[in-house]
């Protein structure tokens, strides 16, 4: 059984900083690519940020220069490092990573049960 919890969201001030964690448990033999999602109320889940296994790394255009992702494979954990932040960023984040599990054969894709992120003054 494979699960990826997030944690890391709250409230924080607009220009303020936060750092998500991802973190993955269970049988796993291999994570590939990993991305970081948000959902506004009403609006459509969309792509924030994405890395490969190799640390190839894709953002936004609306999150480049302010939002950085990494990963570290030893912890099975990946991280969104979010700074400058806009009452715009306000969503419930999640994290959605392709993972071998023990005795499979293909990666598949899991979610977390997502983290809220509120910016407001």
């Amino acid at each position: 059984q494979v699960q990826l919890v997030e944690s890391g969201g709250g409230l924080v001030q607009p220009g303020g900083s936060l750092r998500l964690s991802c973190a993955a448990s269970g049988s796993i033999v291999s994570i590939s690519d990993v991305g970081w999602y948000r959902q506004a109320p009403g609006k459509q889940r969309e792509l924030v940020a994405a890395i490969t296994s190799g640390g190839y790394t894709n953002y936004a255009d609306s999150v480049k220069g302010r939002f950085t992702i990494s990963r570290d494979n030893a912890k099975n954990t990946v991280y969104l490092q979010m700074n400058s932040l806009k009452p715009e960023d306000t969503a419930v984040y999640y994290c959605n990573a392709a993972i071998l599990g023990r005795g499979g054969y293909t990666h598949n894709r899991y979610w977390g049960q997502g983290t809220q992120v509120t910016v407001s003054s």
